[in-house]
């Protein structure tokens, strides 16, 4: 194994005053380079290659290989997407698959390991939208951030064996066997890896868990806001969504199932990616993970996540989930578009996998969901905060709860839930309020770099620094032990939580142990989703003749 400091002396390459680390990886040698007051940062490493042209939605295909050393910069690689503050136009890429590793300035062997999915809705993002280096430089930990594909390229599911589905998810299975095959070269302890992800990336790794095609590839989960079962982890209908999108592309054919693959093969992938997910009504996305049809031998779920965790078929690692008390904050963008159109129509806001005998059976349940969290008053300015709490349960909280709940049900014990809460007086209040509440994913805030946005940390509130080495000692904790312990604290304990989702740890200005969770509207929506509930199905059998 190589792994030694070097100074670059290249006249063509980097500037010969940084100061370099050497790694030897299965593909060739990496050369880092250290950032001031920071870690060993080793970016743009190709883990996988992916698939281009007819062939983009396979699975992805082995890592490239070189003879010479490879300087590992920052080469602005980012998968295609729609509109993204932290893309610049003209930067996506086809082959996308790039990790980047950030490695502690130590000689220490076997560190833990962290490796980061990014958010985005399944839709948006980059391995490097978010940086840790508090959390490395104090812990000592590896982290690894990558890219995977995204929306239709990510996540188109026809059930054919050219788009079986899930090229997204697989692209994450392939990133989790290379730090497998990899990470000891940087000093990392390929038997300590922690999986977390934040939103639509919590749900990622709550699924990398449930997946045959990940044993062996990690120790602990934390999914940070967002689970495995909710209307927005599995589509529920993957064709109609194909049809719909395709509709949205001026393609109308769709009803012509093999005009609509070959729609999706044939055209410059540029043209077939757009935004949508934060308009669409019934608590639903368009591109994200699928129950596969058995066509793919790499097939990453070929059953809906409540079935697997029924039958407890998968392997029980431990977990640290939870949510924030303000998730429903994410779609205060179209507040006032939709508290138009929730007065009007309250049942197309109802959840996706939720089905009904009939509009009019619909109508009913969407007035007693209505009564409940609204009490006789209209969606407006003057219950925005019912607004928020009603779209933060059917994302986020049920779900958490419903999953939660099922897992342990069925032996799942070691899963530690948790809510957090924490404001200071940087922190704004809701429109139309004076209430200061913790938006989504916070939680997920308290442990990247606040420079990530501003130039440092000093500028935080004493409260809040101190809640942020709180947290970057909880997660340290659970990825070295398998608990949240809480180092900087008196000691707490922290059991975990049973079916009912107690005891729940609040994290907010006081740490305290609770034992409710999500209490006040669980008994509404148990009762709905015992009764109208629609497990996902993977996409039926395409037709055996051709139309054209």
């Amino acid at each position: 194994m190589l792994f030694r400091i070097v100074i670059s002396l290249a006249v063509l390459g980097p500037c010969s005053c940084d100061v370099w680390k050497e790694v030897r990886i299965s593909q060739g040698v990496l050369r880092g380079r250290k950032e001031s007051n920071g870690p060993y940062t080793f970016y743009n490493i190709p883990y996988a290659t992916a698939p281009t042209g007819p062939d983009r939605y396979k699975a992805p295909l082995p890592a490239p290989i070189w003879s010479r050393p490879r300087y590992s910069i920052d080469e602005q690689v980012i998968c295609f997407q729609g509109k993204n503050p932290f893309v610049t136009e003209g930067t996506m890429k086809e082959d996308c698959l790039i990790a980047n590793v950030f490695v502690p300035d130590t000689e220490q062997k076997k560190l833990p390991v962290m490796v980061y999915v990014h958010g985005g809705a399944f839709e948006l993002g980059l391995g490097n939208m978010m940086t840790f280096n508090h959390l490395i430089r104090q812990k000592n930990v590896i982290v690894v951030t990558f890219n995977y594909r995204l929306s239709v390229q990510g996540f188109l599911c026809l059930g054919t064996e050219d788009v079986p589905g899930n090229a997204g998810m697989k692209d994450q299975v392939a990133l989790l066997k290379w730090v497998q095959g990899n990470i000891a070269s940087f000093g990392g302890d390929p038997d300590n890896v922690t999986i977390l992800g934040s939103s639509s990336d919590s749900i990622s790794v709550s699924l990398l868990m449930l997946s045959k095609s990940t044993e062996g590839l990690f120790t602990k989960v934390v999914p940070e806001s967002g689970v495995s079962v909710s209307s927005i982890a599995i589509q529920i209908d993957p064709i109609e969504n194909a049809k719909n999108y395709a509709r949205m592309l001026n393609f109308h054919n769709v009803d012509d199932f093999y005009a609509l693959e070959a729609f999706y093969k044939n055209n410059p992938l540029e043209s077939l990616v757009i935004g949508t997910f934060l308009g669409i009504k019934n608590i639903s996305l368009i591109f994200y993970p699928c129950v596969e049809r058995s066509t793919d031998k790499e097939a990453f779920l070929t059953d809906a996540p409540i079935n697997i965790i029924r039958n407890g078929n998968y392997k029980k690692v431990p977990v640290l989930v939870g949510i924030t008390n303000m998730e429903g904050f994410v779609q205060m963008v179209n507040f006032e578009r939709w508290k138009i159109e929730m007065n009007d129509k309250f049942s197309d806001f109802l959840p996706a996998d939720l089905q009904f005998g009939s509009e009019k059976e619909k109508a009913e349940i969407a007035q007693e969901v209505k009564e409940f969290y609204f009490k006789g008053k209209p969606v407006g300015d003057e219950t925005v905060l019912d607004y928020i709490e009603y779209f933060g349960d059917v994302y986020f909280s049920y779900p958490t709860l419903r999953t939660v709940r099922l897992q342990v049900e069925n032996g799942h014990d070691q899963i530690y839930l948790y809510e957090y809460s924490f404001v200071d007086e940087q922190t704004p209040v809701v429109p139309h309020t004076n209430v200061r509440l913790a938006a989504h994913c916070a939680q997920s805030m308290a442990i990247f770099d606040e420079e990530t946005f501003v130039p440092d940390e000093s500028n935080l509130t004493p409260e809040y620094k101190i809640m942020k080495a709180t947290m970057r000692d909880i997660w340290y904790n659970f990825a070295v032990h398998g608990k949240p312990l809480m180092g900087g604290l008196s000691v707490m304990a922290w059991p975990a939580t049973d079916a009912s989702g107690s005891p729940c740890m609040s994290l907010g200005r006081e740490i305290v142990l609770r034992h409710s969770f999500l209490k006040g509207s669980a008994s509404l929506w148990d009762a709905l989703y015992q009764k109208y509930y629609r497990v996902p199905r993977a996409p039926p059998q395409p037709p055996t003749e051709k139309l054209y």
